[in-house]
């Protein structure tokens, strides 16, 4: 008897393991993620080296190709910068603060996830375009580039940060206030440890929108080579050009760039994950 029940129990251990249904899960897994993900990126690589290698370099090193990478990378690197800071300080007075009105600023935080993006252009352009009723005009500048961007990746911080700060203990940070602890040093020593793993994924999901943002940008930016134009921008036109080589080419160098920031940012969330805990 005792036999039995000390195989019953193995056998129960075995299962919890290893779940009858995981082969299945990884299956259907590997296959939607090789056809919605891997598959599409393989023909953007296969694409981008159909005419080979001397027609990739020659595309990928164009000047204006370079110029729209460069602009690209240097807006979504400052576009995260900032949204890290004010996504945070946002996330931080919706959980901690209680206001009147704090329903429709946390309804209005989802608002760029909803609107099409084309919607969002058109609707910065109307404010701040030439004849905007607040009198400022940064349409066709690379300001209003910076502008699009910080709209359309305002709530990926936000929202990754905020059911973070939510589960944090209030009373740790009022037990530091008792203490004589600062503000600014119960955020530093006691909040940041714990929320810069949930920034850091923010950021990472920022940036790679803003890499990749089209809508937002082609009616505000007045799209003028070596000046505003980016990235995805360009490569439309050398599809509308009917040079889908060139485009899959500085689609490839994107998608590179993009990874290896991601990679880095993710680099640095699993460190600070460790170090938090």
């Amino acid at each position: 008897m005792a036999s039995e029940l000390a195989l019953a129990r193995a056998g129960l251990t075995a299962a919890r393991a290893k779940p009858p249904l995981a082969p299945l899960g990884w299956g259907i897994t590997g296959a939607y993620l090789s056809l919605v993900v891997l598959l599409p990126l393989t023909a953007v690589l296969l694409g981008g080296a159909a005419d080979g290698p001397t027609a990739f370099w020659r595309a990928i090193t164009a000047p204006q190709a370079v110029a729209s990478l460069e602009l690209t990378l240097a807006c979504a690197l400052l576009v995260v910068a900032v949204n890290a800071v004010m996504g945070t300080l946002i996330a931080w007075v919706l959980v901690r603060d209680s206001f009147a009105g704090r329903s429709l600023v946390d309804g209005l935080i989802d608002l760029p996830f909803a609107l099409p993006t084309i919607v969002a252009g058109l609707t910065l352009l109307a404010l701040y375009g030439p004849r905007g009723p607040l009198g400022i005009n940064v349409a066709y500048s690379r300001v209003s580039i910076v502008l699009a961007l910080l709209f359309v990746t305002l709530p990926f911080v936000v929202r990754t940060v905020q059911p973070v700060l939510a589960d944090l203990e209030a009373e740790v940070e009022e037990a530091a206030a008792m203490l004589g602890a600062s503000a600014w040093l119960i955020f530093r020593r006691v909040a940041l440890p714990s929320i810069l793993p949930a920034v850091l994924s923010g950021m990472a999901l920022g940036f790679a929108r803003a890499m990749g943002e089209f809508g937002s940008v082609v009616l505000l930016t007045g799209n003028v080579p070596f000046s505003t134009e980016v990235s995805a921008v360009y490569i439309f036109g050398l599809v509308e050009s009917s040079e889908p080589t060139s485009a899959a080419a500085v689609s490839t160098v994107l998608l590179v760039l993009a990874l290896v920031v991601l990679l880095g940012l993710d680099g640095v969330r699993r460190w600070a994950r460790r170090h938090a805990d």
